[in-house]
């Protein structure tokens, strides 16, 4: 695992910001008019939101300079380019094959990345305010600072606009992502472990050596990042958990990233079978949020980076789990459950919290021990959400059910 991909060698220099990128700004803006006298949709969309965006950021580093050399390829935004392509034809194959009107669509792509990257940058600005001391900071992304339920939030806002503009309904436009988002959670989070970010807790002495090895991440070498010598698991573990600042890594935690990418996969080949086998629209979209919610509130409970941002009231963990448990459980049956075919199954998960319930109070019972390690402590951002848009997802369900297939037309 290593923060840096490859580099590619460029000639030494000084390169000053302001104008190369208001230069820049200007022939995107001939390519957006372009785009407008050939009514070409997506090359006027894409033109202007370039322009627009280079302009903004040569009025915020002016005075800047860029040192040329060596270009280093971060492995995290490698990782982020990759699920926008892969997002990109993955959404649109299945746009056409719902006959959606492909040049919409694909300008609805575009404006649905722009807002998913502005909304996830927003909401790690204001989970972590005290990082940010200059409006240049704000743009300086090669360290990372990206929060993906910003991301899902803002692409969702973004979309809608968009297709309410064009007297389109989201929801269509919404199961068509549905599989692109999961792809995307699938590829990015590897890139957050080559990175070494959002790391787990250490893990127990008795965990195997495979996933002990797993979770181990390096001491950079020095110059290896503008800021900081190592990983991030490894900088707190020397500032915070005693470890020797020679320490070659980390101590072994739990690969949170990892587990997290897993999820991703489980849920593209999920909301692809649904899409397969839906009854009604919306159908895809809801399975994906309320999978990712779930899933997601029970990976953050093995996190251990600081960056999360932390709210509520301060409880112990167990009755955190138990309360968000039992209402998701509760939720699902009320709503997703309806949707299955056989009577058993449907049973099961609508007996849910009754059987969660017993299943705690043993558990307690049992291991009373679990819990205390962690004290009192509070949700993260990325929990209340998750949870939050699990319990809404499910309660939505029945309504949407009883509305069926909806057209793009309609």
């Amino acid at each position: 695992m290593h923060p840096i991909l490859f580099t590619v060698p460029f000639p030494a220099g000084a390169l000053r910001l302001a104008p190369a990128l208001l230069v820049l700004a200007v022939v995107m803006a001939i390519i957006a008019f372009a785009g407008w006298r050939k009514r070409l949709t997506s090359v006027q969309w894409a033109g202007t939101a370039a322009a627009a965006g280079l302009a903004i950021a040569g009025v915020v580093l002016r005075g800047s300079t860029l040192q040329l050399g060596a270009l280093p390829i971060y492995s995290y935004g490698a990782m982020l380019c990759l699920s926008l392509i892969v997002g990109w034809y993955l959404s649109l194959g299945l746009a056409g094959a719902d006959r959606m009107p492909t040049e919409v669509m694909a300008n609805c792509y575009f404006v649905t990345a722009l807002a998913a990257l502005a909304g996830a940058r927003i909401l790690y600005l204001v989970t972590n305010p005290a990082e940010f001391g200059s409006m240049q900071a704000v743009f300086a992304f090669r360290t990372g600072g990206l929060v993906a339920y910003g991301g899902f939030i803002g692409g969702l806002l973004g979309s809608w606009a968009f297709l309410r503009r064009h007297g389109l309904p989201l929801l269509p436009w919404a199961d068509v992502v549905a599989p692109s988002l999961a792809a995307g959670v699938l590829l990015t989070r590897i890139g957050c472990y080559l990175f070494g970010c959002d790391y787990g807790r250490p893990l127990n002495t008795t965990a195997p050596t495979w996933l002990k090895s797993l979770g181990s991440f390096p001491r950079w070498q020095s110059g290896t990042m503008p800021i900081g010598s190592g990983s991030p698991a490894w900088l707190a573990h020397v500032e915070h958990r005693g470890l020797a600042p020679d320490a070659a890594t980390s101590l072994p935690v739990h690969p949170t990233q990892l587990y997290e990418s897993f999820i991703g996969l489980v849920l593209l080949v999920g909301t692809l079978y649904v899409r397969r086998r839906r009854r009604f629209t919306g159908e895809v979209f809801l399975s994906f949020v309320v999978g990712y919610g779930t899933l997601r509130f029970a990976v953050e409970l093995l996190r251990d980076d600081a960056e999360r941002g932390a709210y509520g009231p301060h409880l112990r963990l167990q009755t955190y789990v138990a309360l968000v448990a039992i209402m998701i459980a509760a939720a699902v049956g009320y709503g997703p459950a309806r949707s299955i075919e056989r009577a058993w199954l449907r049973r099961v998960v609508q007996l849910g919290p009754a059987l969660l319930v017993a299943l705690l109070v043993v558990f307690r019972l049992r291991y009373p021990e679990y819990g205390r390690q962690y004290g009192q402590l509070q949700l993260s951002t990325s929990q209340w959400i998750g949870a939050g848009s699990a319990i809404a997802g499910s309660l939505v369900w029945p309504h949407l059910a009883r509305r069926g297939v909806v057209s793009v037309a309609e």
